[in-house]
């Protein structure tokens, strides 16, 4: 169990493994975008884009919904596997270097470090004097080391550089924990609603069929429409909603698009709006047979009118697109093509009188029965309002996956960790030199920029501290630099 555990640790914890991992997120999130994807794309769409065998099999592959798809949530899993052990396999070292920074500039270290310039001093606590204010000058925080009495100076900038690469692991697992979240537990359904309506059972596309589901609460819709432009195409849409809970309203907002109302974590988007093929109201003419005066009216559904003080009406039926067979009337469709109004009129007496009014069929007799006869004259369709209903408990997690990414990228690539070293050493013929040296992890132009402005510093500096002790008997100085 201990060498399969191992040999899992380092297979996941090679840098190959997770680059073709990210690679394979990649591509299936590429296949994602170009492959129509459920529940986002309509079922006649997918239909007519792909034959019904290709689509059997996208759909047995999980293409349709990749980003919920088990095995998307497995490889982002793995991914997020490989990046945890990467990093821990690294971290030792790079806490080692972050925490204790090589500080000293011992012989062995000056003979191999590249960037480095020897100044000749007369003294050696002078030159370290000369340096200090030179560090001081150009912003750097020199520290004293000091070891059996040698002293030597230490100046870093930017060692939060060092760590970029653990800021960049950081946002990726932020990213892949939120991914791996909304695959398991996010989805994204339709609710539409007229005004006046209350729901929370949302249709949730699945592969062949539409699945209702409870959200936590309950909507109401108060009120929509479209505002259009002067030419008549439409400029928004808009829905007044509120959330209902045990009964309360907790909640009120007007929506439109891309400006949602959000709740426990759910967002109701505006994405739609449209004749919903139920009725508001008609206008009716009511005029008392054998007379020529007549009363305009509104009727709603089973919402009865008072004509006198002994009839009343009301409207017990509509049918939005009427035809009659078999002396029945039935509906084409939901929309208002061939209206149907079924009346009922009522005396003091309880009897009841019913007819149909079909404004587009001319000549339609009404029962003899009635005290009035009735002609529509308008009326008024309620509209819907198609709501996006998404939940994606992840998201949170992704977004600041993407600014903390944007953090450690801005670090890596742009902050540069330099270190400067500066000691007295006793180099042999040519007498007591100040030597001066430098590091970088990246951008060289940028290091030897502020290294050769540190240099020309140090150097005035010593020249200074050496012409006032001494000015009628300037000295000439020579200077050795590698890797400058």
């Amino acid at each position: 169990m201990i060498s399969l555990w191992q040999k899992f640790y380092k297979t996941f914890a090679s840098v190959r493994t997770g680059i073709i991992l990210i690679i394979l997120v990649g591509v299936l999130s590429a296949i994602g975008t170009f492959i129509l994807q459920r529940p986002t794309s309509e079922l006649e769409q997918i239909q007519r884009a792909y034959s019904p065998n290709t689509l059997m099999w996208l759909d047995r592959l999980g293409l349709t919904d990749v980003f919920h798809a088990w095995w998307f949530a497995l490889l982002l899993t793995l991914v997020s596997l490989s990046i945890i052990f990467a990093s821990l396999e690294r971290w030792p070292n790079a806490w080692r270097f972050y925490a204790r920074p090589y500080r000293r500039p011992e012989p062995h270290f000056r003979a191999v470090l590249p960037h480095h310039t020897e100044i000749p001093i007369r003294d050696g606590k002078q030159g370290i004097e000369a340096a200090e204010r030179a560090f001081r000058h150009l912003g750097f925080r020199a520290e004293r080391v000091v070891d059996n009495d040698d002293v030597s100076l230490f100046a870093e900038r930017n060692r939060i550089s060092v760590m970029a690469v653990y800021i960049v692991h950081a946002s990726l697992l932020l990213i892949f924990c939120g991914g791996i979240l909304d695959a398991m537990y996010g989805y994204r359904g339709y609710l539409s609603l007229t005004p006046g309506e209350t729901n929370n059972q949302i249709e949730v596309r699945q592969i062949d069929q539409q699945v209702k589901k409870t959200i936590p609460f309950s909507v109401r819709c108060d009120a929509t429409g479209q505002e259009n432009y002067p030419d008549g195409t439409p400029k928004k849409w808009w829905s007044k909603l509120a959330v209902i809970e045990n009964g309360q309203e907790v909640k009120r907002k007007e929506i439109v698009v891309n400006d949602p109302l959000v709740h426990r974590g759910i967002r109701l988007y505006q994405a739609g709006y449209g004749s919903s093929g139920k009725l508001d109201h008609v206008e009716l003419l009511a005029t008392v047979k054998g007379n020529t005066e007549s009363s305009r009216i509104s009727l709603a559904l089973d919402q009865p009118i008072q004509l006198d003080a002994e009839t009343s009406v009301k409207l017990v039926r509509f049918v939005p697109d009427a035809y009659v067979q078999d002396n029945e009337i039935f509906t084409r469709s939901t929309s208002p093509e061939n209206p149907a109004f079924q009346l009922a009129v009522l005396d003091k007496a309880g009897s009841e009188v019913k007819m149909w009014l079909m404004p587009r069929v001319e000549n339609l007799a009404q029962d003899d029965k009635s005290a009035y006869a009735f002609r529509a004259t308008d009326m008024k369709m309620k509209p819907f309002t198609g709501l996006e209903v998404s939940f994606q408990p992840g998201q949170w997690a992704v977004w600041a996956g993407v600014l903390l990414m944007a953090a450690g990228l801005a670090i890596a690539f742009y902050v540069v960790h330099m270190r400067f070293w500066a000691v007295a050493v006793n180099n042999g013929d040519k007498g007591t030199v100040l030597w001066i040296g430098g590091a970088f992890n990246k951008n060289r132009e940028r290091f030897e920029e502020r290294y050769k402005a540190l240099v020309e510093a140090t150097r005035r500096e010593i020249e200074k501290t050496q012409a006032n002790a001494t000015p009628t008997q300037p000295e000439s100085r020579t200077t050795t630099t590698a890797g400058v």
